[in-house]
């Protein structure tokens, strides 16, 4: 029976306290008894001179006896560890799920519970009484999910330590000493195993706890719950079988509610897996696993769900591998062992997919169903080393990595012959489909260029709140990037999916492109100011190309505008002293320097609509426009270690951008420039101009060049300075030569739309 929301709210812990005082004293008598018994009764029998019937039965009843006691002693520990932390966590729990329900009662708010470990929120407004409050459904949803999550966990301790308590004493009551727990979390294994063991049997209810056992336990860092969760799955095989079955089990048919627990249980078990192969965790799997799982992801599984198609080891493994930051010496070498395996044989896991299927059943081993179904590892791994920054940096710029043969073991005598990166970018690359369908995505593109952020920006693709982390390697992986999408429109255009990596990867590295535009002088207002190595150095005709091809694609173009803007204004706060005056040269060029980059944009995307008309028109304010949740968050500016961060819009599916900025106030004036700066969001709205090519241009430039003046804008008006004076006039006329000289390069340097024709 499941804890109901009453009991977790009004149960009095305290006589669970008194209950652990108890057990305490208990373990304190019997450590004396036993230590008496071992070092006084034990001793002495060991050392008597006896002889005939004492020399036998005597001496093996006092031994037994004495074993008792440490028996007992043991019992009782594992008893009160178990109490212990359970109280510990019980008292936590209580106070927050009480709080909360403080904090949704003065909202009108009330707190329902659902019988299933799960509560509803709703507005309450006592009858015959006129409305006052204003309903909140997202408030309401959030209280319920919180308590939720709290009721969950309190639900699982009880059970825990119901099965804990039960093992521990055993079903003799005359013999002590049976399973032993050193902690709550020893009793979560065990239970957490208990129902691993039902397989695909468990009901929903019982997959819900596993999943909120392993989520909220296997992600500690102490690693314990996960290294030993995963052992007593017994060993990688029976691991990868154990979830295979769960995954084909989960996506079968169309019962969604098995389907959403079976999304979690991939999570959760993609997060546990990256904390038990951490060897820098206090307790960890050995590295033989991850030598197991390289020969088995070549071999075929024995999955009876799967039938005639048996999958191989690394289609299962992918699905766990795309959850969860692995350390770069796990991964690593799976990475590049699948890479290996489709440079020799490209159709390898194409084979082992279902020979028939609908929609419906097109989740293979991701139960996630993003990116990919899960049929190819390739795609899998690289999404797991975009949730991997370390381990995809070492990936992409190691020179002289391993060779494998086919069962994962390293032939060490072998050269490789070429990189990754130039692998993985070749226009001649064979993509494996990850689909059923006779028509599938690019799957393994789009997780190419979550890999290559990740690689270059230092998080996780998707992470909602993320932080740069640059340094040399990062810089020179990111020059690669420029070097070959910025002067190859035909292979961006082929691996259009990834579009929209790029455009975060130029976000987060629009100070370096600053610099490029300047030729990476080393006098340059954007050189540097710490160890250059860390920067990348794009040089001024890489620049100019890769902004043209970029601005060919909306989400690209949208967000290495915004990024501009920001950075721009940045810099441009970074030139006013402390006394309040301005270095008026610099000021002049970072606007220059700004509206150059906004004009190349523009004129690429103008091309853009031109060749392709009103449909590529729509697309790009259809970008613009799913930014306005960045518009929205105003003062909300994060602003730290010298990044900006443009935050996750949820609602449509756009992913949070971190923005290098040249000042790091932490909060206050910068914060809210940018605030003012994102707000003021120029659009180039279509809806009157029909299909005019040229009215279409027209509304294209009106746009860009007023966006281009925004920071110039608000930095005359923060710092009141006259625009009919010779600074104001010089910075307005670096704003409209700066934006003129963006349109002309790319019209004379840059590279013609390309289209599907």
């Amino acid at each position: 029976m499941a804890l109901a929301y009453t009991d977790l709210k009004t149960v009095d812990l305290g006589k669970l306290g008194t209950a652990v005082s108890d057990w305490k004293n208990a373990v304190d008598k019997l450590t004396t008894l036993e230590e008496d018994a071992r070092k006084g009764l034990q001793a002495k029998s060991d050392t008597a001179r006896w002889a005939g019937a004492n020399a036998t039965v005597t001496r093996g009843f006092v031994t037994k006896t004495v074993k008792e006691f440490a028996d007992l002693l043991s019992e009782a520990d594992s008893i009160y560890q178990v109490l212990d932390d359970a109280h510990r966590e019980l008292v936590a729990l209580q106070k927050k799920v009480n709080s909360l329900e403080d904090e949704a009662g003065k909202k009108g708010f009330t707190v329902h519970d659902n019988g299933d470990c799960t509560v509803s929120v709703s507005l309450y407004i006592p009858p015959g009484t006129p409305p006052e409050k204003e309903d909140d459904p997202a408030a309401r949803q959030e209280y319920a999910d919180e308590i939720s999550t709290s009721l969950g966990r309190a639900n699982d301790i009880d059970q825990s330590v119901k099965l804990a308590l039960k093992r521990s004493h055993g079903d003799d009551p005359y013999n002590a000493g049976h399973a032993s727990y050193e902690s709550l979390n020893d009793a979560q294994v065990d239970r957490a195993l208990e129902l691993a063991k039902k397989g695909e049997d468990m009901t929903n209810t019982e997959l819900a706890e596993l999943n909120r056992l392993v989520k909220f336990n296997g992600q500690d860092k102490d690693g314990e719950f996960a290294t030993e969760f995963y052992k007593g799955l017994g060993g990688p095989e029976k691991a990868l079988e154990f979830y295979g079955t769960m995954a084909l089990d989960g996506t079968a048919g169309n019962d969604k509610a098995r389907l959403a627990l079976t999304k979690d249980f991939q999570q959760s078990m993609g997060m546990a897996l990256a904390t038990a192969t951490d060897p820098d965790n206090a307790t960890h799997l050995p590295s033989s696993w991850g030598d197991q799982f390289r020969k088995l992801g070549a071999e075929r599984l024995d999955i009876p769900r799967a039938g005639l198609n048996q999958p191989y080891g690394y289609q299962v493994l992918g699905g766990l591998l795309r959850y969860g930051d692995y350390d770069t010496r796990f991964i690593k070498p799976i990475a590049e062992h699948i890479v290996q395996l489709h440079h020799t044989q490209p159709n390898l896991f194409t084979l082992a997919k279902p020979a028939t299927g609908g929609i419906d059943l097109d989740y293979g081993y991701n139960p996630s169903g993003k990116v990919g179904a899960g049929y190819d590892p390739l795609t899998s791994v690289l999404e797991a080393l975009g949730h991997s920054p370390e381990a995809s940096k070492a990936f992409f710029s190691d020179e002289d990595p391993d060779v494998y043969r086919t069962d994962g073991t390293v032939d060490k005598d072998a050269t490789l012959g070429y990189t990754y990166f130039d692998e993985l970018t070749d226009k001649k690359f064979q993509w494996p489909a990850d689909s059923l369908g006779a028509v599938s995505k690019p799957h393994g593109v789009d997780a190419l260029g979550h890999a290559l952020e990740s690689a270059t920006l230092g998080h996780a693709w998707d992470d909602v709140n993320p932080t740069l982390h640059r340094d040399a390697d990062s810089a020179r992986i990111m020059e690669q990037v420029v070097s070959t999408y910025g002067t190859d429109p035909e292979l961006t255009k082929q691996q259009e999916i990834l579009s929209d990596s790029l455009g975060r990867m130029g976000s987060g590295y629009i100070d370096d492109i600053s610099w490029g535009l300047d030729k990476n002088r080393s006098d340059s207002l954007y050189a540097p100011q710490g160890d250059a190595d860390d920067h990348a150095q794009f040089g001024r005709d890489d620049t100019r190309g890769f902004l043209s091809i970029i601005g060919e694609y909306p989400d690209a173009y949208a967000d290495v505008s915004a990024a501009d803007k920001i950075y721009t204004s940045s810099m441009l706060e970074a030139q006013v002293g402390a006394d309040g005056s301005i270095n008026e040269g610099h000021a002049r060029e970072a606007v220059r320097t700004g509206a150059e980059i906004q004009g190349m944009l523009d004129q690429s995307r103008a091309d853009q609509v031109e060749a392709e008309g009103l449909k590529a028109d729509k697309e790009y304010n259809e970008a613009l426009e799913k930014r306005n949740g960045w518009v929205e968050f105003g003062t909300g500016a994060a602003v730290a270690a010298g990044v900006a961060l443009l935050p996750e819009v949820a609602a449509v599916g756009l992913v949070a951008t971190a923005v290098p900025i040249v000042m790091d106030t932490g909060q206050g004036a910068l914060e809210q420039t940018i605030g003012d700066v994102v707000g003021d969001w120029t659009e180039s709205n279509q809806k009157d101009s029909g299909d005019d090519i040229q009215e279409q241009r027209q509304a294209i430039y009106r746009a860009g060049e007023a966006n281009a003046e925004v920071p110039m804008d608000h930095f005359v008006q923060q710092h009141r300075i006259d625009r009919t004076g010779d600074f104001g006039q010089d910075l307005e006329e670096a704003w409209l030569s700066g934006y003129g000289t963006g349109t002309d390069r790319e019209n004379q340097q840059g590279y013609r739309p390309q289209t599907d024709d």
